[in-house]
């Protein structure tokens, strides 16, 4: 099993002129510490609007400032939105592909649709057909990044004439693929398109274990791969702060993770959100206690085994690995003996400090990813050979459907197009000899050409 960073870059109210600067900056100091340390992902989202839970927009910028800190992690998308509404299906095609070419070759790509008024509205996406647009949005990204030209596309959402798309990823034919899931569904609905599934729902190894089975089934029997190739793989997500004592740990962490859940949920769920006004930290301070998120009441409830929630009154708060290393230890064999491929740790939450995130990672890396690390290699080439007979049969159910290159087409610079409207030879005598004066750096041929020098 492997391990991945996940950033929201969560930001609580209140800020100055330097905390998003800050916030960043020491995301990227986390990310090349745990690079060194060798924890083998960081995942970043594509969030727009939803201020305090998530203060990233551009994930691919982050990621590439992350490329040149870092040497061997892979570089997670998680996720793009691929609508054609948030994201032209080029746009998201070119970026996959450039941060893969400067990371050499680690980029992950990982979509999906989002479900929050704040975005959605935000970019006049109707929900009804948020999951189309997100489909169709990554079918023609895919075809954008492997075809050479891309052919063109007339569909429900866009509208694109042939091109070559360039630059072209590194990793042939393109970079693994997956999406986000937050219910069964879209665990199979991962597993019918053959794309790993990024599980961002806050569940305990044993109801990993059913998801890993029904994913694995479903890819057996029906997966129809959306890409050309098949990521057989399921991430799932905690918070994890690590500490030599069990209420060391708790006060590191467990009030930033809970922060984070109730965010998500404000954003998602039951908020009512003034852009700009609304203080989200301050309600989850007011309500944390009714709501079950209190860390003292966490601390009441402390518990040798750990699992993803912590029983609170009437409901229960985010738990996941904030414990001892031994803790940990226990609770993250739980999720490999399930099968699950990967466990992402929520770090970055609430008002977690950089100093505990760093210290959380160097103990973890000395007392708990060894053991891990050392049973990885032999466990993937076994799953590996596993279920190379479902994606050999799930590769053979795909069809290219993709359409040729119509007849006949050349896409034409205007001013030629322009004469080649109105017929005009003495046009196309000029534009003959500005292409022939080009051709050999007649500047001073240019310039007379064109009626002297610019003023």
């Amino acid at each position: 099993m492997k391990f991945g960073l996940f950033y929201e870059h969560q930001l609580p109210r209140p800020w100055d002129a330097d905390s998003e600067h800050r916030l960043v900056q020491e995301a990227l100091d986390q990310i090349e510490y745990a690079d060194r340390l060798g924890i083998e992902y960081v995942w970043e989202v594509e969030h727009h609007f939803l201020e305090e839970y998530s203060h990233s927009s551009a994930p691919e910028v982050f990621l590439a400032a992350a490329s040149q800190r870092t040497k061997q992690m892979r570089l997670g998308h998680g996720i793009i939105q691929t609508a054609p509404g948030y994201n032209h299906p080029v746009r998201t095609a070119e970026r996959v592909a450039m941060l893969d070419l400067v990371s050499g070759g680690r980029a992950e790509f990982g979509s999906g649709e989002s479900s929050s008024e704040a975005e959605l509205g935000g970019f006049g996406i109707d929900p009804a057909v948020k999951r189309d647009q997100w489909l169709e949005g990554l079918q023609v990204a895919i075809r954008a990044m492997t075809e050479d030209p891309f052919t063109g596309h007339e569909g429900t959402f866009a509208s694109i004439p042939p091109r070559n798309v360039v630059p072209k990823p590194m990793q042939k034919p393109h970079p693994p693929l997956w999406v986000a899931c937050s219910r069964r569904d879209t665990i199979l609905l991962a597993a019918e398109k053959g794309i790993g599934a990024l599980a961002f729902a806050f569940i305990d190894p044993e109801e990993a274990r059913h998801w890993v089975d029904d994913y694995t089934a479903v890819m057996a029997e029906k997966c129809v791969p959306v890409g050309k190739a098949v990521n057989h793989n399921i991430a799932c997500v905690t918070p994890m702060m690590c500490a030599p004592t069990e209420d060391e740990a708790i006060a590191m962490g467990l009030e930033g993770g809970n922060f984070f859940g109730y965010s998500l949920a404000h954003y998602y769920v039951f908020g009512d959100h003034v852009p700009g006004h609304t203080d989200v930290w301050q309600e989850f301070i007011a309500k944390r206690d009714q709501m079950g998120y209190s860390p003292e009441a966490a601390i009441a409830a402390k518990k040798e085994v750990l699992g993803a929630q912590v029983a609170s009154g009437d409901t229960s708060g985010l738990r996941g690995a904030v414990g001892t290393p031994h803790q940990i230890r226990e609770y993250l064999r739980r999720y490999e003996e399930a099968g699950v491929d990967q466990v992402i740790f929520v770090m970055q939450a609430g008002r977690n400090r950089h100093e505990d995130i760093m210290s959380s990672l160097e103990l973890f890396a000395a007392e708990v990813l060894p053991e891990f690390k050392e049973r990885d290699p032999a466990a993937s080439a076994a799953k590996a050979a596993r279920i190379a007979p479902i994606v050999e049969a799930a590769l053979a159910r795909r069809v290219d459907d993709t359409p040729p290159l119509p007849e006949g087409y050349v896409m034409r610079a205007i001013p030629k197009a322009m004469v080649e409207a109105v017929d005009s030879d003495e046009g196309r005598q000029f534009l003959d000899q500005m292409a022939e004066k080009s051709a050999v750096g007649d500047e001073d041929g240019l310039s007379n050409l064109l009626g002297g020098p610019p003023p």
